[in-house]
């Protein structure tokens, strides 16, 4: 049995904002807005510390791969579609996990 995981991250730059409370208020909304419309596990992950750039990614799990693709690739257009930065590096994977050692053995 198998399962897929999928995982996305993408750099973000806003050479043109000024503060870390201007690009939160950016970047911030963006990730609940992500969360709320798509079954992801969303996180700032990087740049929190700088005012002009960030990385951000997204993960989901399911049992069908080409739904995991699909959700994975209508959440980063959802990312990208948003006027309030620039993607400008981005990452994904779909990985097969194997559960064959979780799911108990039948005996016939």
């Amino acid at each position: 049995m198998k399962a897929y995981l999928g995982l996305y991250t993408a750099r973000l730059e806003m050479p043109w904002v000024k503060s870390l409370k201007e690009k939160r208020a950016l970047v911030k909304p963006t990730i609940e807005r992500l969360r709320s419309r798509f079954p992801v596990s969303a996180a700032r992950l990087a740049g929190q510390d700088d005012h002009d750039w960030e990385v951000v990614g997204f993960s989901l799990i399911g049992y069908d791969g080409v739904w995991v693709e699909t959700v994975l690739r209508e959440a980063a257009a959802f990312i990208a579609a948003q006027a309030e930065y620039q993607v400008v590096e981005v990452s994904w994977s779909v990985e097969e996990v194997s559960l064959d050692e979780l799911v108990p053995q039948r005996v016939s």
